[in-house]
């Protein structure tokens, strides 16, 4: 025998799917929130939007960047790194015409999340080439880039005309200052890396708090799912910048 009104019976469902719609929030609450401290400390996702990179990476390919590692055991010469802008190497934008406030606000919170890469056009994608102290010259007898005096042979990676085996036709003798890096692209005639912003304050050095991580995995398109080279091999045989 049951003591419960008749009033209450009705009541149950409503509050059964109020109870429901609660916890729903709940998981969703916390799944942005795990989302977001992954994009901030750990994992984040950028497009490519220049050809600068090929064929290590291509125009629109998607890649995720490993921003925690590095924290701990930091950078190496041939990692594909991600950077906000130093300052002068991206052109600046026009004012987009703004879109409907909802998809503004969701746009941002997918952001926010890390589940859209809507920041991509502010910052770049390139190969780290010299550390603090390096000294770095282009090029030797045989088109080939020195890191204090030991050659490199970049072949492998590097994107040039048919014939041309230059790892640069622009020349440089550069000594990446502390804190800093000094990164270049692998279609080397296409890429204004650093070598075309020597001319700024920075020197066309990337300060490594503009870095925000290791390039590691292209996901998308489907066809080119794998890992990112670092091509940590070509650079074995570098020597320690003299202190």
């Amino acid at each position: 025998m049951t003591t419960e009104s008749a009033a209450d019976a009705p009541n149950k469902p409503r509050r059964g799917f109020w109870i429901f719609l609660r916890d729903v929030l709940v998981i969703i609450v916390i799944a942005a929130l795990v989302s977001f401290l992954v994009k901030s400390f750990v994992v984040r996702s950028f497009y490519i939007p220049s050809a600068s990179m090929e064929k290590t990476l291509l125009v629109n390919d998607r890649i995720l960047v490993d921003e925690l590692t590095p924290r701990w055991t930091g950078y190496e010469r041939g990692d594909v790194v991600v950077f906000a802008d130093p300052g002068g190497w991206l052109p600046v934008q026009p004012q987009a015409p703004r879109g409907p406030v909802v998809l503004e606000w969701v746009d941002g919170l997918l952001t926010l999340i890390g589940l859209s890469s809507s920041d991509s056009e502010d910052h770049l994608v390139k190969r780290l080439i010299g550390l603090p102290g390096d000294h770095v010259v282009c090029c030797n007898s045989l088109g080939q880039i020195t890191i204090n005096d030991a050659p490199i042979d970049e072949l492998s990676y590097l994107n040039l005309p048919d014939g041309d085996t230059a790892a640069s036709n622009e020349p440089f003798d550069v000594t990446v200052p502390e804190n800093s890096i000094w990164v270049l692209g692998d279609n080397r005639d296409r890429s204004q890396d650093a070598r075309a912003h020597q001319d700024l304050p920075s020197g066309g050095f990337v300060p490594l708090d503009n870095v925000v991580g290791k390039a590691f995995l292209t996901t998308w398109p489907l066809a080119r799912i794998g890992t990112i080279d670092g091509q940590h091999d070509v650079f074995n045989g570098v020597p320690d910048p003299e202190e």
